[in-house]
């Protein structure tokens, strides 16, 4: 079996063992705003980030955070192009759990337990998959991990989601230059 169909496997394991064997992915996202918070679809946030069209209830919460639809969206849909074969080896490295706690910063379980895992299921699922129907296997965006997150509910905190966006960007362009920091 491959490095990559055996990374799948891993992630998928993960997804339904954190899951309870119930759901693949997440269908809620509580969208926190410093005393904001709103829970919605991820069907909700996905067509938003799809189309640009904003429910009544994603405006609403947005205007009151004072957040600009555009800049959002531009964090939930911009891709980074990523190998899955050398995103699973940096992930499960030591670099590796300081980039996924600092995306989790963002993106976590609203338990915040098995955050790296579940992240880390994510990433790798969103780099292996169309999920989106993009077409554009090999990358990764916000929206894609959201939507590949395996627990029924993900919090993302909306005031760190830049942050988490900058940080995608950096591991997509530094995974050669991670990898040959990884102790063999």
């Amino acid at each position: 079996m491959s490095l990559l169909r055996r990374s799948i496997l891993l992630s998928v394991i993960i997804a339904l063992s954190l899951s309870n064997g119930s759901v693949l992915a997440a269908e809620t996202v509580l969208l926190k705003y410093r005393i904001f918070r709103e829970s919605i679809a991820v069907k909700e946030l996905t067509t938003f980030a799809q189309t640009g069209e904003l429910s009544t209830s994603l405006r609403v919460n947005l205007a009151l955070a004072k957040q600009e639809p555009k800049t959002i969206r531009k964090y939930l849909t911009e891709s980074v192009a990523v190998s899955p074969v050398l995103l699973d080896r940096i992930l499960n490295s030591p670099i590796g759990n300081v980039i996924l706690d600092q995306i989790g910063e963002a993106i976590h379980t609203p338990s915040r337990t098995a955050d790296r895992q579940a992240l880390r299921a994510a990433l790798v699922l969103s780099a292996s998959s169309d999920r989106n129907g993009s077409g554009a296997k090999n990358t990764i965006s916000l929206i894609e991990v959201i939507q590949n997150y395996p627990s029924s509910e993900v919090e993302v905190e909306g005031e760190v989601l830049e942050r988490a966006y900058r940080q995608l960007r950096q591991l997509g362009g530094n995974l050669q230059d991670l990898l040959q920091r990884i102790p063999r």
